[in-house]
């Protein structure tokens, strides 16, 4: 399947993939390395049609991780077994976590950091102005919006049903800001984030063009 993908894409196109559940919500890195393993090769079979690969973790409540240090008691080893070929993103869904050292742990490694457009997370601007939030040689950005509230005003997903050209805008101009340093910077939109993904792109890059 992933040989396919390749072969029916052209030249420049670009994946991008989550490492499996089974890794970040089951096991949540712990006796996880077969699995990882089996991953990696499957996603080396795209060649340079590869982008970056997200860590992406569920919020955990205290009966899961009480604090953040059992966490990153987890996630240190787990770090130093990551392959430098691949590009690699992590995203937390605990706003409380998110400090200059938790920071500097992924920078060690060459982690990017997820920026997260969530309704429970931060502000992507309040963030850049108490840290530095390139960690790694790209930016991951993800607009994820709020699921439940978006769901009790539509069912279908094609068109907009939010604007969020106030909190888009923001974000734009944080991101120009680190691409203009000359880091490469990837956007993932979800359909929950305004109602219609193709439609936030479509918003996005005109915002882009116009700052």
């Amino acid at each position: 399947m992933v040989s396919s993908w390749r072969e029916k894409t052209p030249p420049g196109f670009i994946f991008a993939a989550k490492i499996p559940g089974a890794i970040t919500h089951e096991k949540v890195l712990k006796d996880c390395q077969p699995e990882m393993t089996t991953f990696l090769n499957n996603m080396s079979l795209l060649g340079d049609r590869l982008g970056p690969l997200l860590l992406q973790f569920p919020y955990f409540n205290r009966n899961v991780f009480p604090s953040r240090e059992p966490f990153v008691r987890l996630l240190k080893p787990f770090l130093k077994t990551l392959p430098k070929e691949f590009k690699f993103a992590l995203e937390i869904r605990n706003k409380n976590w998110i400090s200059w050292d938790f920071l500097e742990l992924l920078r060690d490694h060459s982690v990017s950091f997820a920026l997260v457009a969530h309704a429970w997370m931060p502000p992507i601007d309040t963030l850049a102005r108490a840290l530095d939030l390139v960690t790694g040689d790209f930016v991951y950005a993800r607009f994820i919006g709020d699921r439940k509230d978006i769901e009790g005003k539509t069912t279908r997903w094609d068109k907009l049903i939010e604007d969020k050209t106030p909190e888009m805008s923001v974000w734009v101009n944080e991101l120009k800001k680190i691409t203009d340093k000359g880091v490469k910077t990837y956007a993932f939109f979800n359909n929950h984030y305004a109602g219609f993904a193709p439609g936030s792109i479509k918003q996005f890059e005109d915002l882009w063009n116009s700052v």
